[in-house]
């Protein structure tokens, strides 16, 4: 079938085998140039960064991108897991589905140990999976990352199902958005949340599922000495606040960072081990389109940092986290790993300047149906929407006629 994008609600609803992949390997190819310029060392000439990585949440955004740089630029054998809908005859799989087939073909060719497994993060069946491969395998985890962005969640024990949702917490949140269709500025709203929607997201979104596999991964003595564990967060601007840091979705944010505490303890006795929370650069994700605001906001910050020479995506980010933040020792060896007040490793510094804050504040204010094309970087937030699911991907030929089911 020939394929184009169908966006409902600011939703890609399908994606582009062929331009996932394409995107894919493109950053495939920026790990590989980091290591020449970088001078990393693999495990094969003596490197003794990250040698087997599990990733849950590997296959898009940051998680993607961090399975990419361990395997890529550090040499590291990895397993990852998401959970993708395959594809039908006349219907395309979700991208990381495409993504997961991309990244093991280049890991193949490497030489790379890879195996990716599509199944329930949230399952018990799906970390006792894990664990026996592990053991199968005779090796143990020096570094988990735990990339996961989910609406649900089912409770292993009890099997009751959990919904997030975006809401405020004590009044109604309204900002411009960009409509990808219309090519043009909304009015969005969030309502205000319940008790039982903040108990909800902080079910699905929070720390309680990340808890739940480190203890069980350490308790199957899968996890190497000095195993670090990390999971991504987002803080954002000021104007944010009241959606992201205050609301449903700031509720979980916090468990998330108050697991990692506990986590750093429990590691740090056990093994001698870590777990960090990284708060990343803003980047357009799957969800970030529908939540009010955040899309002018980014379009805005796009556009402010390109013109600084200072914009990055997820597997920019992810670079410097593995080499300026998580391994710095000798022969890129883990280093001691530089936080802020609250234990969290800061990877939105250039984001969050205040001269790229303060020219993000003054031009959002401006922002209207007349001037946004001026203002804002929508080029590029469009493009960015369209390629995490495989459109708009220089070099793919979008009229031809693709075998969904047979990528």
């Amino acid at each position: 079938m020939i394929i184009k994008p169908k966006v409902r609600a600011n939703i890609c609803m399908n994606a582009h085998p062929l331009g996932c992949a394409k995107e894919t390997e493109r950053q495939i190819e920026y790990a590989k140039a980091q290591k020449i310029k970088r001078s990393v060392k693999d495990k094969e000439h003596g490197g003794k960064g990250p040698k087997f990585v599990l990733v849950l949440g590997a296959s898009t955004g940051y998680g993607l991108a961090s399975r990419i740089t361990a395997a890529f630029e550090y040499g590291a054998d990895t397993i990852g897991l998401s959970f993708e809908k395959e594809p039908l005859e006349n219907k395309t799989a979700t991208p990381g589905w495409y993504n997961n087939l991309a990244f093991d073909r280049a890991a193949k060719a490497e030489g790379l140990f890879s195996e990716t497994f599509n199944a329930d993060v949230y399952s018990h069946q799906t970390r006792k999976m894990v664990i026996e491969e592990a053991k199968k395998l005779g090796r143990k985890f020096d570094l988990v990352i735990y990339s996961i962005a989910s609406s649900m969640r089912t409770d292993p024990d009890t099997g009751e199902v959990y919904q997030s949702c975006v809401k405020t917490q004590d009044c109604y949140y309204k900002g411009w958005g960009i409509n990808i269709l219309q090519d043009c500025l909304v009015d969005g709203e969030s309502e205000i949340a319940t008790e039982e929607d903040i108990r909800n997201s902080v079910k699905v979104m929070g720390g309680e599922d990340w808890n739940l596999w480190i203890s069980q991964l350490l308790e199957a003595d899968v996890l190497a000495p000095g195993c670090r564990t990390l999971a991504y967060s987002y803080v954002g601007p000021v104007e944010s606040y009241p959606i992201y840091r205050d609301g449903t979705i700031g509720h979980a944010k916090k468990h998330l960072e108050e697991t990692s505490h506990k986590l750093n303890k429990l590691l740090a006795e056990k093994i001698g081990g870590s777990a960090f929370i990284s708060i990343n650069k803003g980047v357009v994700t799957r969800s970030s389109a529908v939540i009010p605001v955040i899309s002018l906001y980014l379009s805005v910050l796009f556009k402010i940092m390109k013109e600084k020479g200072i914009h990055e995506g997820c597997i920019e980010q992810m670079d410097r986290l593995f080499a300026e933040r998580l391994y710095t020792g000798a022969d890129n060896a883990a280093g001691k790993v530089p936080v802020d007040e609250n234990g969290r490793i800061r990877l939105d510094e250039e984001e969050l300047r205040e001269d790229v804050q303060k020219e993000a504040a003054i031009l959002m204010a401006q922002a209207n149906d007349d001037n946004f094309h001026d203002i804002c970087d929508v080029k590029g937030y469009i493009h960015d929407f369209y390629a995490v699911n495989g459109f708009d991907i220089e070099g793919v030929d979008y009229s031809a006629d693709i075998p969904v089911d047979k990528i």
